[in-house]
């Protein structure tokens, strides 16, 4: 740790310790300790035997509430992991000096002063995880599968989109300069790429930022040119545009648009309506503010949660998702999914229909290849989209759940296929915690440019290095998993989706019987393996003893 950065950590830690501090937690009992501020860290240490100990990075702290009664001062801190505790602190100037070290601790926006840059791992990292979803090791199983479609480098420097990685594949008849053309009449330079093969039919997904037509109806021959390199002759493709007809019309006066039948007579155009990223924000606080209401009114939490409009947000995801599923697995048609930017709607749409059609995409491994191709590659902001979660107080900039709604449409598929998921909903609610506060340097940034700019595969431990370890894999582990290598078809009717109550009420309730249910039902699968062993064991014998004795052998 640099000097100076020891020296704005200290100035911001008025009180460091304070002794006799009560941490209230839900469904968990009171512990008195010693609470201690460090340049990363809320923690509170008891001297008291078996009690677990509070260790709170204050990259997870969203906001906090000050209360007073006498000289005795109350924190409640509010963590963008939907959280809220209490800590009672003796002595009002100490209440108040911890709350302004939290207040700016918690708030402190200079990336290279957070803590995954400090963090060193107490495992030993078996496989480094900033090696093990590179786009060239995925461009390798794309060429056994075709030869249509090549890897370029002309964004090595990240000049032609500077939310693209170096890498990218497009048509193999599609030279650099073409690309360069494209990026120039795409949003942010967002040219299509390609984002998923599907190897039944051959079939491809891209991924794009919306054509800059204007309101002059401006046309690039190259951009069409690419999109149609990708088309079997005499087939028709799909463009499934993230926002309603009205949103595409409206984002002509501001340079956007969309792709007219004129100038693309191949593709199909079909208009969803996923909301922007400022709407759902709205929706995350107000679907958590319903789950922490503690009226008891029925009437209120079902008023409450329907106002909230979450899950109207997950069946529209969820049902775009499908659609461009159909069109690639159903109709044999290839797809060009793209909204405005093409760094979140967009990327909801890609993902989950992999989700849907490749097998692949539901094992763990698989998974997080997902989310650093469609995700974390693919550029979407999570720097911007996670600074704050539900319980902020300042008014939302760029803060968007836009990849926790992501993570719920996987959780409502899983939910219905149970089976076909190699990975436990545990695994989701911990890419989720990761996502908005980490010792892992894997979520840091907005794009893989400002990765390397930080040079966070040197200095710090990729969160996949912690999970592919055998003790964490066991885990996070499915044990109801089977493998099934066929499409899944989602149910997107109001009444199959439910709330997930794993993330949105994971601090509200007891988990003691869950967990009770969760340690019965490994049970039975490890006595069920158990005698499926023994069952198999004894037909050997039995068919040894045949062999053996004639006389066994069983009459026709």
């Amino acid at each position: 740790m640099y000097h100076s950065e020891v020296m704005e950590f200290a100035e911001l830690i008025k009180t460091p310790r304070v002794d006799g501090v009560i941490l209230h937690r839900p469904f968990m009992p009171t512990v008195e300790g010693t609470l201690c501020l460090t340049g990363h860290h809320l923690i509170l240490s008891s001297r008291q035997d078996n009690t677990e100990e509070l260790w709170l990075l204050h990259s997870n702290i969203d906001s906090i509430e000050k209360r007073f009664v006498g000289s005795l001062g109350s924190i409640i801190v509010k963590c963008k992991d939907l959280r809220v505790i209490q800590l009672d602190i003796p002595g009002m100037e100490e209440c108040l000096n911890i709350a302004s070290s939290v207040e700016a601790l918690s708030t402190l926006d200079i990336l290279s002063l957070m803590y995954p840059f400090f963090y060193r791992p107490m495992f030993e990292v078996i496989e480094d995880g900033w090696n093990s979803f590179l786009p060239e090791d995925a461009f390798k199983d794309l060429e056994t599968m075709t030869d249509e479609w090549r890897l370029s480098e002309v964004n090595k420097d990240f000049t032609v989109c500077p939310s693209y990685p170096p890498l990218v594949a497009v048509p193999k008849d599609v030279d650099d300069d073409t690309l360069r053309k494209v990026a120039t009449f795409r949003h942010s330079g967002r040219f299509p790429v390609l984002s998923y093969y599907h190897k039944k039919n051959g079939m491809v997904m891209m991924r794009a930022g919306q054509p800059l037509t204007g309101t002059n109806g401006r046309r690039c021959k190259e951009d069409e040119k690419l999109i149609n390199a990708t088309l079997r002759p005499g087939k028709r493709g799909y463009i499934i545009d993230t926002r309603t007809i009205n949103v595409a019309q409206q984002a002509k006066a501001r340079g956007g648009g969309f792709e007219s039948e004129a100038n693309y007579p191949q593709w199909r155009r079909i208009h969803k309506a996923i909301e922007r990223s400022n709407i759902l924000q709205e929706s995350l606080i107000k679907l958590v503010e319903a789950c922490n209401d503690q009226s008891h009114s029925m009437d209120r939490w079902l008023s409450k949660l329907e106002a909230s409009n979450w899950q109207t947000h997950v069946k529209e995801i969820l049902t775009t998702a499908c659609l461009a599923a159909q069109c690639i697995d159903r109709e044999g048609a290839s797809v060009l999914v793209h909204g405005t930017e093409g760094t979140d709607s967009t990327l909801q749409v890609t993902s989950l229909a992999q989700i849907i059609l490749d097998p692949a995409c539901r094992t763990i491994r698989g998974f997080q290849g997902l989310v650093e191709r469609e995700w974390l590659q693919a550029g979407h902001p999570f720097h911007h989209r996670c600074a704050q979660s539900a319980f902020s107080n300042s008014k939302p900039r760029q803060e968007a759940p836009v990849f926790l709604l992501f993570l719920d449409c996987v959780w409502q598929i899983l939910r219905q296929f149970p089976c076909s998921f190699e990975f436990s909903e545990s695994f989701l609610v911990l890419v989720f915690d990761h996502a908005y506060a980490s010792q892992f340097g894997t979520f840091l940034g907005n794009s893989t440019a400002e990765r390397a700019k930080l040079s966070l595969p040197e200095k710090t431990v990729s969160l996949w290095s912690w999970v592919n370890r055998p003790q964490e894999l066991e885990r996070l582990t499915n044990p109801l998993y089977e493998a099934n290598s066929l499409v899944i078809w989602p149910s997107v009717a109001p009444q199959s989706l439910l709330l997930w109550e794993g993330v949105f009420l994971r601090w509200n309730r007891s988990s003691k019987c869950l967990d009770e249910a969760y340690e019965e039902m490994v049970h039975i699968i490890e006595y069920n393996k158990e005698l499926q062993n023994k069952v198999n064991s004894l037909r050997r014998q039995l068919a040894q003893l045949e062999t053996e004795d004639p006389l066994l052998q069983t009459p026709e």
